[in-house]
């Protein structure tokens, strides 16, 4: 299956949810992918922690699909080996900037696409973190998946613009990819206690929204995760958040 992590708003988990869930789909066994295209490169660095790589990851592989060559590398050149089993990774890279602007007039949507399904007999399962911004990369990203996993803050922008994402995603699936279905909404950093994350999330679910469960607790340990650059499956199997992030794994298809 490919799944791809998308919000058009920063700051609600993306490369969070990416990682701990490719975390435990490599963990139950699968060969697991994941693409970095945020051009920040948190799930690079959770993954990879700060360790040096002269692979040049997914800009090399955009880079490529810009030039003539008699020799092109195959895809699996530009993904590198995570410190956990079943895990890999194709890494972010600050040259997707610079990238953008030629890979989307140069009309190479899907790229991404023809690339995962090159290496679709080398893993079971592939998760693409993706900017906050509907751009080239999250475009090709949609193109190239199967499903689509929305991270939900709990507060009424987000709620807000939930609804025009569900409208982006649509077009895409019409015009692109019809085999794109959105796989759920992820409430992420959820309060129990608090009214308004309650009453939001009850909205969606009054509304039809493929509302996932559980809901992701906010906790300082996802903190420490980032910053050992360990996933919570590794760093703290037992932990609440472990457990939730399990439970959430095993409701998708």
């Amino acid at each position: 299956m490919r799944y791809v992590v998308f919000n058009q708003k920063g700051g609600v988990g993306k490369s969070t949810i990416t990682c701990n869930l490719a975390a435990i789909s490599a963990q139950q066994g699968l060969r697991t992918l994941v693409v970095d295209l945020d051009v920040q490169g948190n799930s690079t660095r959770y993954l990879l922690g700060e360790r040096e790589d002269d692979n040049e990851g997914v800009a090399g592989f955009f880079e490529q699909s810009l030039k003539f060559t008699m020799r092109p590398k195959a895809t699996t050149d530009f993904i590198v080996e995570s410190p956990w089993d079943n895990l890999h990774v194709m890494p972010s890279s600050p040259a997707l900037d610079e990238l953008h602007g030629k890979l989307e007039s140069r009309h190479k949507i899907y790229k991404l696409r023809e690339a995962v399904l090159e290496v679709e007999d080398d893993y079971d399962a592939v998760y693409i973190d993706t900017p906050p911004a509907l751009n080239f990369y999250t475009r090709s990203a949609l193109i190239a998946a199967q499903g689509v996993l929305i991270p939900f803050d709990c507060d009424d922008f987000s709620r807000r613009a939930l609804y025009t994402l569900l409208e982006n995603v649509q077009e895409i699936q019409s015009d692109h990819n019809r085999d794109l279905q959105v796989g759920g909404i992820i409430v992420n950093q959820f309060q129990p206690r608090a009214n308004l994350p309650q009453r939001l999330v009850q909205e969606l679910i009054d509304e039809g929204l493929p509302v996932l469960q559980p809901y992701l607790s906010a906790s300082v340990r996802i903190k420490e995760s980032h910053e050992l650059a360990r996933p919570m499956i590794h760093l703290d199997p037992r932990h609440k958040l472990t457990q939730e992030f399990m439970a959430l794994y095993g409701t998708l298809d």
